[in-house]
């Protein structure tokens, strides 16, 4: 099967708005994320992925594992590595929105095709 790039555009409204993934990509998962006050993503693994978030609205906290946190907001970019526990909360009364990008990670521990 031939991949082919394409672009999505961003939707206006508030929404949750999954963004691509397979089979239109070869295992990349990505999506917008909308919170709003007081709201979180809820506690997740990577599993055997890891997770790029681009925070594009608001501030908050990135909980990894079980006791370290990260402010995140604004201007903002977080890693998540493999096997990771997670989750976002938005801790002001403005909405935190960002975009996640979810990558497999073959069995050497890194990607298969790294190129930048």
């Amino acid at each position: 099967m031939t991949i082919e790039a394409f672009v999505t555009e961003l939707a206006e409204n508030s929404e949750y708005q999954s963004l691509f993934k397979a089979p239109a990509t070869c295992g990349m998962h990505a999506g917008r994320v909308y919170l709003k006050g007081g709201d979180e993503c809820g506690r997740h693994s990577t599993h055997d992925r890891e997770e790029m978030l681009v925070f594009l609205s608001g501030k908050g906290l990135a909980v990894i594992g079980e006791n370290k946190t990260l402010e995140v907001g604004q201007g903002k970019v977080l890693y998540i590595p493999p096997q990771t526990l997670h989750n976002i909360k938005n801790m002001a009364d403005e909405p935190l929105s960002y975009i996640f990008c979810v990558v497999p990670v073959n069995s050497n521990g890194g990607n298969e095709n790294v190129g930048h």
